[in-house]
């Protein structure tokens, strides 16, 4: 498989404005010659033609998309409506009299129940007729003012869709020239949710076969009902985008129509949820504790003891009741592979591998009670290992073979000068072969030719072969093979000849590795569902370290089931040897899990994204990520659902950089804007009057228009539609976590 290496790109540019608009026209060719009369010997050719374009009627094909998507109920308060279709030049093929080329022909109109007459379920019904019935004035409404002698012949008879709007509603909601040319831009390629133009690709020519051209309304959806989207012919209403209120009601064409049903969601926003993540439920002004520990009692330590006490606490760990094997009670510190620091190493002193849980426990002889966080390590290890008969049957097969192996290897003469492919392929032929070659190589080859020379004169004479009395067999002793075992040679060659017996063992222990069978409350062994004030409370997110030390233990216990001896505990070295491992862990708790289930979670260290070695849902609101080196950040992106045009959940734009000399075209700023949350109702016409087109956007034309507070924001003079529209565009919404110092 390749991937594609010409990076994906989404452009916007401000219109396509033909040579010629849609029309009739007429070419006039005259003649003027000296001393001849043209007026009247030549009189001038004329030559009418027409420029055909989409007018009344769309084609099924010419629509390329609609949002919200016709006929769906989803949560659309904050979204603008758009369409997109397969003409890039559709918005600007006509040209309304006495506007400029740039103003558009077609607008985008959202209409609520009870707002149209004859669609009050508002389920964007039209009623059609023919051109002519419409120009005629003859349905109820004032007909556009078009001009009969711009009709084609063949348009007369064209049935069109038109619907029924009250004056002031029109009005209210139709934009002004100069907003109607920011609604509408022109498209090109890239995925849905590409937002910018990678560097070095700004400049390029556009490529015709990925343009498409979007007009965005101007209009929010209300917070519940159904919604009926029209996009409507601007022709004959063109005296009314100055602004004016028509008698009566009209009636428009409608190119396109679709429904849609926004509902609300009573739940948070994603935006909302993933803001209060580090701080759900912390006293106003408090910084959030992103490590994984629970919270450490406010206050001075007043003794050593106590001092001890709240470090062992700030690193993750838990007082848990214990029971020695004498019987005696007392408490030990235990937390899992998990903690808020990292690890102290072992000690050098210890063996290569824990052979018993009492091994692995260290005692805090000043204090006088135990550490059990390995010993618990290595004896779950071990539990999980009983309770996989699969992986039992593996390891003994495994310890088997390796045990076979090392004494044929033990019984071989004069290996330790021979490589390790060599050593491979002396235990997986055996030694008679090695002794032939051997024999056919001594003395320059003059032993074997003396063998077989002497050997046809023996046979004819009758001589018998004197037997030697042999000697006996070679021991080899256990703490022999286990030095053997422990050299590096022997070791990989082993490792090459059991690969297939040892496969199934290692991958076993790899998962154990990753914390794959590992029980929750063992990795964080103060979760409690009930409990706020553990390591993992409600919505949260936490950092930690993984304990080398503790996937040892608990690897240790899991390979001490079944060993018989000294070699086996050697053996076990070889299978220890895993090829996966993790550094750093990130843990999530929140509605954002179930509720979104395709968001997206990406990890950085030193702006390098990491990649997890292991994501698992361990949890109706739960996720673990392991990584396999420390992350210094964490990021929770909102699904990807598209390129759609409005507000995020918080109410907000996000700001992005126009100005090339300040860094990538498309990138997003720091601040959003309005910098304050939900309170882009002041850019609204009529936020608080539902009967006059509650919720349009003064766009350029109001008490206060968003297009020059806009540019201002993000450092410009004046926005484009291509720039307004990379403004607008509603990209998923992204909350970065860092990891606190340590």
């Amino acid at each position: 498989m390749t991937e594609n290496t010409v990076p994906t790109r989404t452009r916007f540019f401000d219109h396509r404005i033909p040579s010629l608009s849609g029309g009739k026209y007429r070419i006039t060719v005259t003649q003027d010659i000296e001393e001849i009369d043209t007026a009247r010997d030549l009189p001038p050719a004329v030559q009418p033609f027409d420029v055909r374009t989409e007018r009344f009627v769309l084609g099924e094909d010419d629509v390329r998309a609609c949002y919200p998507v016709p006929d769906t109920v989803g949560d659309y308060k904050h979204l603008l409506a758009h369409i997109t279709t397969e003409l890039p030049a559709l918005a600007w093929s006509r040209q309304l009299p006495g506007r400029e080329r740039a103003t558009p022909w077609t607008a985008l109109l959202v209409f609520r129940e009870d707002e149209l007459p004859d669609d009050p379920e508002a389920l964007g019904l039209v009623e059609p007729c023919t051109v002519r019935t419409l120009l005629d004035g003859e349905l109820d409404g004032s007909p556009p003012g078009i001009a009969p002698g711009t009709i084609f012949d063949d348009e007369w008879d064209l049935v069109c869709d038109t619907i029924r709007v009250p004056g002031d509603l029109f009005a209210a909601m139709l934009p002004r020239a100069e907003e109607a040319a920011l609604l509408a831009h022109v498209r090109e390629g890239g995925p849905p949710d590409a937002t910018h133009v990678p560097s070095g690709y700004e400049n390029d020519p556009p490529r015709e076969d990925e343009l498409t051209s979007v007009m965005v309304a101007n209009r929010f959806p209300a917070t519940n009902g159904t919604h009926a989207v029209h996009l409507v012919s601007l022709e004959g209403w063109e005296h009314l985008l100055d602004g004016g209120v028509p008698e009566g009601e009209v009636r428009l064409v409608s190119l396109w129509s679709w429904s849609f049903t926004a509902k609300s969601d009573r739940t948070k926003g994603f935006g909302d949820v993933v803001q209060n993540l580090a701080t759900e439920g912390l006293p106003e002004g408090e910084q959030p504790d992103l490590l994984l520990r629970s919270r450490v009692p406010e206050g001075s330590p007043s003794t050593e003891a106590e001092r001890t006490a709240r470090e062992y606490l700030a690193n993750g760990y838990t007082p848990l009741a214990q029971r020695m094997e004498s019987g005696e009670a007392g408490y030990a510190f235990y937390r899992g592979p998990l903690t808020a620091a990292p690890a102290r190493p072992l000690p050098d002193d210890l063996p290569p591998r824990f052979d018993s849980g009492n091994s692995a426990l260290i005692y805090l002889a000043e204090y006088g009670i135990f550490d059990a966080t390995y010993a618990a390590a290595f004896t779950l290890g071990r539990t999980l290992a009983l309770a996989d008969a699969e992986f039992r049957r593996h390891l003994l097969a495994y310890r088997s073979a390796a045990r076979s192996a090392t004494r044929r290897l033990a019984a071989l003469p004069d290996t330790g000068n021979l490589s390790v492919s060599d050593t491979a392929s002396l235990l997986r032929t055996g030694g008679a072969r090695r002794s032939f070659d051997r024999l056919l190589t001594a003395d320059g080859g003059r032993e074997m030719t003396a063998a077989l020379t002497g050997a046809g004169p023996a046979l004819l004479a009758g001589r018998r072969r004197v037997r030697t009395r042999s000697t006996g067999p070679v021991r080899v002793r256990t703490a022999d093979l286990k030095t053997m075992v422990a050299g590096g040679r022997t070791r990989a060659a082993l490792a090459s000849v059991l690969s297939e017996e040892l496969e199934p063992v290692t991958a076993w222990l790899d998962r154990l590795r990753l914390l794959e069978q590992v029980p929750f409350d063992h990795l964080v062994p103060t979760f409690d569902e009930r409990d706020d004030e553990g390591a993992l409370p409600p919505e949260s997110v936490r950092f930690a370290y993984v304990d080398p030390g503790w996937i040892r233990a608990a690897v240790d216990g899991a390979l001490s089931v079944g060993v018989g001896h000294v070699l086996d505990s050697a053996l076990n070295e070889l299978a220890a040897e895993g090829t996966v491992s993790a550094a750093s862990a990130v843990l999530i708790r929140s509605e954002v899990v179930p509720n979104w289930p395709d968001t997206l979670y990406t990890a950085h260290r030193k702006g390098e994204e990491v990649t997890e070695v292991r994501r698992a849902r361990v949890g109706e609101d739960l996720l673990l990520f392991l990584y396999p080196e420390v992350v210094d950040a964490f990021a929770i992106t909102e699904p990807p659902q598209g390129l759609h045009f409005g507000l995020d959940s918080l109410g907000q734009l996000t700001a992005r950089n126009l100005d090339p000399e300040r860094g990538e075209v498309g990138a997003e700023l720091d601040d959003p804007f309005p910098r304050e949350t939900h309170a882009f109702d002041r850019f609204l016409r009529n936020p608080t009057d539902a009967a006059l087109g509650a919720d349009v956007i003064a766009v350029t034309e109001g008490p206060e228009p968003l297009v020059p507070a806009l540019a201002e924001a993000v450092g410009v003079d004046d926005l484009t539609p291509a720039r307004f529209a990379l403004q607008m565009v509603d990209t998923p919404e992204s909350q970065r976590f860092v990891r606190p110092r340590t």
